[in-house]
């Protein structure tokens, strides 16, 4: 969760300009109160950036040197935005526009079309992987899903390192970029992509600053409109910034300097999208006379987890390391970090799902609890074994909070009984603002216990919960506060995309997780071939992906768990190691020299790891070895989760008794009935579909089929061997 969301109390608004700078470090207030000329802010992670520009930017405000509607804040994500908005108006810097740079120049390209062109602007496509396959069929290139994904994404590297149709061959080979495709090929698709978009009338995502660019250079009378607008910068995340969006930067400020970037080098981490951390390593070439501002005070992270964040970075190579922040933790000592090795995937999964049910178990609030990974397909082992386990979880990168159905369904309702409350019968026993809104909601699912087991149902519930809880928050904030009231609010927070707490366990890529923070991660498939990935071959894709594992390590505030497995599957080779970015802090590795003069050389401490660092073997009930898993029909080894799950392939033919599966769904949904849970946290569809073509005669039987665990096997397993004996289930068993 991201730091303006970790509470959800409201803070009161500072009486005065000095008032804001209360709180603040030094480096933080020399931050705060440079408003004027060049500025860079060097910022480690967790040192309070964020909070360093909001307050400057309210500072400034207040004290009436910046004027609100002057300043631009710009950043990569709609939550970034969202976030920095909320944090604004809580310091009663109102009217400020913070917005991602596309937002901004799409508003500026709306308003100035029909002057620069005439007309209305094109209308933008949401998603443009159709109309490259469009262009693909013009072509008649054959590319597959996965094809079409990378091709994709090269059109859009090129767009934003503004590189056209013609030289895209020439710039992916000195750039040294692995094509997915010939580059003759992409140049060719990328062509017909863009004669596809001029023949619909269509933009993309790229185009909206592109063409904001070109109307900007083009038109000097709509320009210097702009910078009569905006006279103050401010660009968070600097080090992503790409040529294209620099450039857009360069022509929204003219010929002034009244700009603040911040940045840090050692998050570079999206170069496969054209972001590059040149323009923050060189700020101060292009601009001599800047104020320059490290933060280094790490408030987030204790000592442990902050050592353990420096001493990957100590063996860095490249530009970026040379200008790598040593972070110092603010925070008192805590827990070390935990090493974990598994022998295969899904006992990584069920490992980690256990000792999060045990964190859960002892206090820590499941909203408080994340796992990173680094691609999006290991999600799904870790989604089964969590619904396994009970622990309630939410995808990162899932729709947003307000524009969930029934987080908006939810708002209406409640503006409704805002409008005619007094009329309204639910309200007649609610005194207060958070009985009111418990009564409202309760008529949209909400109750006072969230409902067992995971799943679409708990989700809903949980997004009601984070309304209630933050009523609450606000009645106590805002004495006489009025159902009324909390709408406006609801409808602020909603524009500003300042979300309440959710519970529920995060998982996330590494990507998906910058920008966030947990009291506990749990940092899954640390191993080589995953961290780094396969493809990562050239020595800067090497050091990018040390700095993913930077970036996922320091989103972690007390607890923090690496660990990983042996082999991919049960009973596979167990021929994966550790990842190398661990080796020198891992307990029992030793490092290699280091970097002669890097700042922060030296890394971890020798000799400093104590007994609760050591790796941990896993003390679980001991798991059988298994053989590799293979199709019981064409005998091929499996690998994919679901086909593992059947014990067959997706495409070979089935044998299952159609009778016993509509049983088992029958029986399933009685059970999910009974305990209140949704049906697949009882059993998965294709759970049943293995057991409907195993027809197990036994224990040992059934339990041999993925997705049925001894929990249960103890809890079902009379049950089903009944079903599929064809008889009666016993009448009630319902049993742990």
């Amino acid at each position: 969760m991201t730091a303006a969301t970790h509470s959800t109390l409201f803070p009161r608004v500072p009486d005065s300009a000095d008032a804001v700078l209360e709180g603040l470090d030094p480096e933080q207030r020399a931050v705060a109160t440079a408003l004027h000329g060049p500025v860079c802010v060097l910022a480690g992670a967790g040192t309070g950036k964020t909070r360093a520009i909001t307050h400057r930017i309210a500072y400034g405000v207040r004290a009436g040197i910046l004027q609100p509607s002057s300043v631009l804040a710009v950043t990569f994500t709609n939550r970034a935005a969202g976030e920095m908005r909320g944090r604004l108006r809580q310091l009663g810097a109102v009217g400020v526009q913070a917005r991602t740079f596309h937002s901004a120049a799409l508003r500026q390209l709306q308003y100035f079309w029909p002057k620069a062109v005439g007309g209305t602007l094109p209308r933008l496509v949401d998603r443009k992987i159709q109309l490259v396959a469009d262009a693909a069929a013009a072509c008649r290139i054959r590319l597959d899903r996965g094809e079409l994904r990378d091709v994709t994404a090269e059109i859009e590297w090129s767009k934003v390192t503004q590189t056209v149709p013609a030289d895209y061959t020439a710039a992916a080979a000195k750039t040294g970029r692995e094509a997915p495709r010939d580059p003759a090929e992409i140049a060719q698709l990328y062509a017909a992509y863009e004669d596809l978009k001029r023949e619909r009338s269509v933009i993309d995502f790229e185009d909206v600053l592109l063409l904001t660019v070109a109307v900007l250079q083009d038109r000097h009378d709509i320009a210097e409109q702009v910078r009569a607008q905006y006279q103050h910068f401010v660009v968070d995340e600097y080090q992503d910034v790409s040529p294209l969006q620099q450039r857009l930067l360069e022509l929204w400020l003219g010929d002034r300097e009244n700009l603040c970037v911040v940045g840090d080098a050692s998050q570079t981490i999206y170069s496969f999208t054209g972001a590059t951390p040149d323009h923050l390593l060189d700020f101060r070439i292009r601009h001599p006379g800047a104020t320059v501002v490290k933060l280094v005070r790490d408030y987030r992270s204790t000592p442990q987890v902050v050592r353990l964040a420096n001493g990957l970075l100590a063996q860095a190579k490249g530009r970026a390391a040379d200008h790598r922040l040593e972070l110092v933790s603010q925070r008192p000592a805590g827990p070390e970090p935990v090493f974990t090795e598994y022998t295969d995937e899904p006992a990584e999964a069920e490992g980690a799902a256990r000792r999060i049910r045990e964190l859960i178990g002892s206090g820590v609030p499941a909203s408080e609890i994340a796992v990173l990974f680094r691609t999006n397909s290991q999600s799904e082992t870790y989604e089964q074994a969590l619904s396994d386990a009970g622990v309630p979880y939410q995808l990162r990168g899932a729709e947003r909070f307000f524009d969930r159905p029934e987080v908006r369904n939810a708002i209406n309702a409640l503006r409704a009984a805002a409008r005619f409350g007094g009329n309204d019968a639910l309200l007649d026993d609610a005194p207060d603002l958070p009985s009111q809104v418990r009564a409202v909601l309760s008529g949209k699912g909400w109750t006072p216990q969230p409902p067992a087991g995971s799943g679409a149902v708990r989700e809903s519930w949980e997004s009601l919960a984070a309304l209630v809880h933050l009523a609450q928050d606000f009645a106590a904030a805002k004495s006489g506060a009025t159902l009324a009231d909390l709408v406006v609010e609801l409808d602020e927070r909603a524009g500003a995309q300042h979300a309440p707490t959710v519970q529920g366990v995060t998982l996330a890529s590494l990507h998906a997780a910058k920008g966030l923070e947990w009291d506990v991660v749990f940092l899954v498939g640390v191993a080589e071939g995953m961290m780094p990935i396969t493809y990562a071959k050239t020595d800067e894709q090497i050091e990018e992906e040390r700095r993913l594992l930077y970036v996922g390590v320091t989103r972690a505030r007390e607890h923090l768990h690496l660990s990983w497995a042996l082999a991919r599957s049960p009973g596979g080779r167990p021929n994966r190691r550790p990842s190398r970015f661990l080796t020198g802090v891992r307990p029992g590795s030793q490092a290699g020299a280091g970097r002669a003069g890097a700042a922060g050389a030296g890394g971890v401490e020798r000799g400093s790891w104590t007994a609760a660092a050591t790796v941990v073997p896993e003390q679980a009930p001991r798991r059988r070895q298994r053989t590799p898993a293979r199709c019981r029909v064409c005998g091929r080894t499996l690998t994919d989760g679901g086909e593992m799950k059947l014990m067959r392939c997706e495409d070979c033919p089935s044998d299952m008794d159609e009778g016993l599966y509509e049983r088992l769904r029958e029986w399933r949904g009685e059970q999910a009935r009974r305990s209140g849970q949704p049906a697949f946290c009882v059993f998965t569809d294709k759970t049943l579909i293995a057991i409907a073509e195993a027809v197990p005669d036994d224990e040992h039987e059934l339990a041999r089929i993925p997705g049925v665990g001894m929990r249960k096997l103890r809890r079902y397993g009379a049950d089903v061997l009944a079903l599929c004996a064809g008889q009666d289930p016993a009448e009630g068993q319902d049993q742990d």
